[in-house]
């Protein structure tokens, strides 16, 4: 379902003031580092009287990015692999076509990264699974019908199993809305998907019963192909010690040596390269300066890479084509962070 929400703090807060810009922004659907990030941002922009920015929910983010590369929309959501996409006219971008798609990702530019998920397995126990090596044959549900999140789940089950969708096991895909209900009602064995530190869909599918969840086995970890696949566009490796998943009362983390590990889907709040330096620089500072606000507005926040700028961990470099806007690197910089060279444009 979509849904639009509309920020007038600033008129709400202080009767007729009014702010400088009006933006409009598409996110993800609520209870994500997506959504929450261009959430905050609309709040804080208003606040400080930057901009009022119109945010509309629940959106196809593959159209979003576009949106914003065309100059429609001001700002989008925008996980890192689409970028990569789009420069290259693949996936969900392939009618544009390479050259098109190259023009089009030239004109994006990120104001900050976020985390958005961190892979893992995980399954009911009444299921009776024994972990990663116990998938042949089972039905695993592993994303949304099309999209980055289905992708990356293959791959991870290939690279961790050795298994495929299709011939060694039954991919499960329905849209991100039915997620919790097809966890809750037990049609899939197993769940190949990202997860947040607490993460809402395991909360809420434990009315149905308790979970364990697998972390990546470390051998596989830290084998040469999967360590090659966590520097793709738009993944990161992530690590973090098993007793700091607070995943909730009824959830098992296993993990062979106490570390918890898994490829992050990294992301990032996009713009047009044609928005000011000023504004830019404007909204990124306001991130900059409400992280420990942002950072306790959800349990997720405090693991989900906000304010985190070294190019491993934000996904940025390497293959990944996108740049920071010249304003947020500023707004970066003067607030005593270091951005690599290779991310500035």
């Amino acid at each position: 379902m979509k849904s639009t929400i509309a920020f007038s703090l600033a008129a709400m807060l202080f009767g007729t003031v009014q702010a400088a810009e009006n933006l409009t922004a598409e996110t993800g659907p609520p209870g994500g580092s997506i959504h929450l990030a261009l959430l905050h941002l609309a709040e804080v922009a208003a606040e400080k009287d930057i901009a009022d920015i119109q945010v509309a929910a629940s959106q196809t983010l593959t159209n979003s990015v576009q949106n914003v590369a065309e100059g429609k929309t001001d700002i989008a959501g925008a996980p890192y692999i689409l970028p990569f996409l789009l420069s290259a006219g693949r996936g969900p971008y392939s009618k544009l076509g390479a050259e098109k798609g190259a023009e089009l990702a030239g004109n994006l530019r990120a104001l900050y990264p976020y985390t958005i998920g961190v892979f893992a397995l995980y399954a009911y126990d009444s299921k009776g699974l024994k972990g990663w090596d116990d998938l042949a044959g089972k039905d695993i549900y592993n994303g949304p019908p099309r999209g980055a999140a289905l992708s990356n789940a293959r791959s991870i089950i290939q690279l961790a199993t050795g298994l495929k969708d299709g011939p060694d096991y039954q991919g499960v895909q329905v849209n991100w809305g039915q997620a919790v209900k097809t966890i809750s009602d037990g049609s899939a064995d197993a769940i190949v998907l990202p997860v947040l530190f607490p993460d809402n869909r395991i909360t809420q599918a434990l009315a149905s019963g308790n979970i364990t969840v697998w972390s990546t086995p470390k051998d596989k970890f830290e084998s040469e192909s999967f360590q090659k696949y966590l520097n793709a566009p738009g993944s990161a490796p992530f690590t973090i010690p098993a007793a700091e998943t607070k995943l909730g009362e009824g959830v098992t983390v296993i993990s062979e040596d106490d570390t918890f590990r898994g490829l992050a889907t990294i992301g990032g709040d996009v713009v047009n390269k044609s928005m000011s330096f000023d504004i830019a620089k404007a909204l990124t500072k306001a991130h900059i300066d409400t992280l420990d606000r942002l950072k306790i507005k959800a349990p997720f926040a405090r693991q989900a890479g906000y304010g985190i700028v070294d190019v491993v961990s934000s996904g940025m470099c390497g293959a990944n084509p996108l740049k920071y806007h010249s304003g947020a690197v500023a707004a970066w910089e003067e607030a005593g962070f270091a951005i690599d060279d290779c991310a500035k444009p």
